[in-house]
């Protein structure tokens, strides 16, 4: 085959003249032009390490310090107050150097060494600014000539055009909390939440814990701190995510959507084409770190943004005590199923990213390959979708060799995972709103073995045209993942678009070869185990129940108006919900990201407050009014608290991971983290709003994403704030609950939003008609 050849560089017979040696020019081109790509990366990387290093300085500013200090020196004055004398003395130069000359190469070192000074005082001052949260806490709207002052000095030690990973030598470490305030903080959000007899005894337990073992266990943390970028994040990576023996599908992997009401071409292929494409132009702005560093809206805080470093070319690889996560640097193709079967697909080719129209091109000729799977191939994914154990038992005995190997390494190597879904998905037909819940259910779990639920995330592109993603968590959190898509998207539709039939743009390179087939040799017995681990994942998808609910003509314009965090507005909207839902108030989790501080990846905000529930004693709309406040200042405390490292959740974590290693027992700690958040929630917000037009565009309006229900018998809630006029959330549970059904979940949680909104604009109610809608009906204890 003609490919066959071109995949090969030389080729040599033995005659009886000699060796005849066959070289293929085309090959050794391609060779040259792929090495030669290689070298333009590793230069742009150390490039930009460079300035990296020495932000929030310049490259070019340590010529500007020699020329000075050289200028001051013909002057005949002495900057250095001696030093580069001292410096010429101990130089370990030729005597055949001038005097003259080892002046001036001890001024140059001199002027390193102060331009290197320079930076680490600059860093150093940034680090503390960055240090400052008081901004925060102030109200919205109205800064304090303190906090204008410190952004002022932000800016000047900012330098003028970071890199994505400028600041990260400039943010601060995470701090400890102290033990008292955490236990305190702690106790507070429980009360709500026990009888009179348990929240007792959990302070007996409470106060033992911070007068005895805490103490120890603080001082370990604190040691940890002072060593470790981040005394949280390596742990929660390990013990939360890598160490879970469960499915990651829907336990742990979550979704995101396309577009709610367009679909930009119906052919697959061509959203393929466009959709691969830009993926791989935020890759390259990636790896040049062109991408502007993610910052807090207003006064344009840096976040961190090492998360980002393992979006592309990364994998979970199963282990039987514990998972790992690989990093390659590069890969120039991904791995696609399609129909069973396994293909790699390059998406290079003469040094070159492939366009659109080539993309869809070999998308379609794996689309239109008739091939049938090979035996045990067709389900072989199952095994990421069940048990880690299993998953790990079978990868060391039946693909740690042999082509099996070979064909794992792809998969696991390429850049990501595309599944090309013979399914029509998205919000269609007679059943729009049941079609998008079944479209949301498919992008969670697919068939169960149709998406490599290991890979740092997959692509899947549906019959119609749709599509979706379907991301591993362990990496990195959803905001990161989010970032991608939000660019992807707009870039598929606004910048690359299609022609009038529908296809990708450009043409299509005559020499392109093929993608390729990915062999497998699966033994019956590896048989049986990817149908037992596809058993569990069958069980486990069939027993989840979803409703995505977007709601229209309702959204961040409308809560503003009442002069509160729309966040606080749909938590406390939620716990309504869900007392209507199943009659009692539940732990809360609501996940905030902690990305002010280096390596920060998320914190808990117990959103179940004793502020939010009052026994309502008058039927005055401004008492309402003025409990609603209350409750929703009180979570926006709680929420820029563990923003600002004052969180409880991720400190008791790691109290009770030092434990362990100490061979500790504590009750208290042993009884917190046993604790079930049956409403588990999280916002993930829109980032670059500057990339979409919602209103010369309307109906390009992102859909958001979702996660599988925590609890057996809780909530799973995602919910993304789109525009002035828009909140579209994801609402999962499980159907072995009776308690839990996400549909009427959804219709009291539209009911709440209206009641909320109406007790803030005036809408007077009755006692009677409180209680019904069961507004603010729990006793605060003191």
């Amino acid at each position: 085959m003609a490919e066959a050849h071109q995949a090969v560089a030389f080729q040599f017979t033995i005659t009886p003249e000699g060796i005849d040696l066959q070289l293929s020019h085309q090959a050794l081109r391609q060779v040259y032009l792929s090495g030669l790509r290689s070298w333009k990366k590793r230069v742009t990387r150390l490039k930009n390490n460079v300035i990296t290093g020495v932000y929030p300085a310049s490259p070019s500013s340590w010529l500007f310090v020699v020329i000075a200090i050289l200028a001051t020196m013909y002057t005949r004055s002495d900057p250095s107050m001696g030093l580069i004398a001292k410096i010429q003395e101990h130089l370990p130069v030729s005597d055949s150097l001038s005097i003259q000359c080892r002046t001036v190469v001890s001024a140059v070192l001199f002027s390193t060494l102060l331009w290197l000074l320079l930076i680490f005082t600059m860093r150093l001052c940034l680090k503390q600014l960055l240090s400052y949260h008081g901004w925060m806490y102030e109200q919205h709207g109205k800064v304090s000539n303190t906090t204008k002052i410190w952004a002022a000095m932000v800016r000047i030690f900012s330098g003028r055009q970071p890199l994505l990973y400028s600041y990260q030598g400039s943010l601060p470490n995470l701090p400890v909390p102290a033990v008292k305030d955490t236990v305190k903080r702690y106790l507070e959000s429980a009360c709500l939440l026990m009888s009179d007899s348990e929240y007792e005894r959990m302070t007996t337990l409470a106060k033992e814990f911070e007068s005895s073992l805490g103490n120890r266990l603080q001082w370990y943390l604190k040691l940890k701190a002072m060593w470790a970028s981040n005394y949280v994040s390596d742990w929660w990576e390990e013990y939360v995510y890598l160490m879970g023996r469960g499915p990651l599908m829907v336990n742990s992997n979550y979704y995101g959507m396309d577009f709610l009401y367009v679909t930009p071409t119906p052919i697959q292929a061509a959203r393929a084409g466009n959709t691969l494409h830009a993926c791989l132009l935020y890759r390259r702005k990636l790896n040049r770190e062109e991408i502007k560093p993610s910052r807090v809206p207003v006064l344009n805080v840096p976040l961190c943004a090492a998360q980002c470093e393992r979006i592309f070319n990364t994998t979970r690889i199963p282990g039987e005590e514990t998972d790992s996560l690989i990093h390659w640097q590069d890969s120039e193709y991904v791995a696609v199923f399609h129909r069973g079967r396994y293909f790699r697909l390059w998406l290079y080719h003469a040094g070159r990213m492939l366009s659109p129209r080539e993309i869809e091109h070999q998308i379609q000729h794996i689309l239109d390959d008739p091939s049938p799977p090979a035996t045990g191939e067709a389900k072989l994914a199952a095994l990421t979708a069940g048990d880690r154990i299993p998953w790990a038992q079978a990868r060391k005995e039946f693909f740690s060799s042999g082509v099996n190997k070979r064909s794992l390494d792809c998969i696991e190597k390429a850049a990501f995972f595309v599944a090309l879904d013979d399914d029509e998905q998205g919000m269609m037909g007679d059943d729009p709103a049941g079609n998008l819940d079944r479209y949301a259910k498919s992008l969670l779990h697919g068939k169960c073995y149709d998406r490599w639920f290991d890979k740092s995330f997959t692509v899947v592109l549906y019959k119609n045209g749709k599509n979706g993603l379907n991301v591993e968590h362990s990496w990195a959190d959803a905001p990161i993942m989010a970032h991608v898509w939000e660019y992807v998207m707009t870039t598929d539709c606004f910048q690359l678009g299609y022609t009038e039939e529908g296809h990708c743009k450009g043409d299509v390179a005559s020499s392109l070869p093929p993608p390729t087939r990915l062999t497998w040799d699966i033994p019956a017995e590896c048989q049986e185990r990817i149908e037992r681990s596809l058993a569990v994942a069958q069980t486990l998808a069939d027993d989840v129940d979803f409703h995505v609910l977007p709601i229209q003509d309702f959204g961040k314009g409308s809560i503003k108006k009442c002069k509160i965090s729309p966040d606080a507005f749909i938590q406390i909207a939620l716990q309504l919900a869900y007392y209507r839902n199943r009659g009692s108030f539940t732990l809360t989790y609501e996940a905030s990201m902690t990305r002010l501080f280096r390596e920060g990846r998320t914190e808990t905000v117990r959103s179940c407050t004793s502020e939010s529930f009052h026994k309502l004693s008058t039927n005055s709309n401004k008492m309402c009014r003025h409990l609603f406040r209350t409750a929703a200042e009180k979570h926006q405390h709680l929420y820029r608290m563990a923003m600002t490292g004052g969180g409880i959740d991720r400190h008791l974590f790691c109290l009770y991971i030092v434990s362990k290693y100490l061979g500790e027992e504590s009750p208290f700690l042993k009884e917190v983290l046993s604790e079930t958040w049956r409403l588990s929630t999280s916002q993930t917000p829109l980032q670059q709003v500057e990339l979409f037009d919602f209103v010369n565009h309307p109906d390009y309006t992102t859909c958001g994403g979702g996660f599988g229900p925590v609890a057996d018998d809780g909530y799973g809630v995602s919910y993304i704030i789109i525009g002035e006029n828009m909140i579209n959330l994801h609402i999962s549970c499980k159907h072995s609950c009776p308690q839990t059904v996400s549909t009427p979940f959804s219709k009291h949680l539209q009911k709440h939003f209206c009641l909320l909104w109406k007790i803030q604009h005036g809408a007077l109610y009755n006692s009677t008609s409180m209680n019904a809608v069961t507004f603010i009906m729990y006793k605060k204890k003191s």
